[in-house]
């Protein structure tokens, strides 16, 4: 077992801080709570809520792109199901049910 001094330990731990972004994430929400024109009552509840908000998730953002793509799907086969039945309604029922033009 290796024994560092103390700062190396503190060094080590601040660079992995810095790499990992923590404290610029820190600084801004920190930035943001010195620049906020009314002092919230709680500042912890405002690190707390901005810490947090820093955009939506991968996963979140992977789920909705999936979910866009099916729908268009649907909606592209949809659209050619109902093009198809309108091609076995006879021509005077088709006339009907065209939107008339104001």
């Amino acid at each position: 077992m290796t024994f560092r001094p103390a700062d190396s330990k503190r060094e080590e731990f601040r660079k992995y801080l810095e790499k990992s972004g923590v404290l610029d994430t820190l600084t801004k929400v920190l930035v943001g709570l010195y620049e906020e024109p009314e002092k919230p009552s709680n500042a912890l509840d405002f690190l707390k809520l901005h810490i947090g908000n820093t955009g939506p998730q991968t996963a979140d953002v992977e789920a909705l792109r999936l979910e866009v793509t099916e729908l268009r799907q649907k909606v592209e086969q949809l659209t050619e199901e109902n093009a198809e039945l309108r091609a076995k309604l006879p021509p005077e029922s088709q006339d009907a049910d065209e939107p008339t033009e104001s």
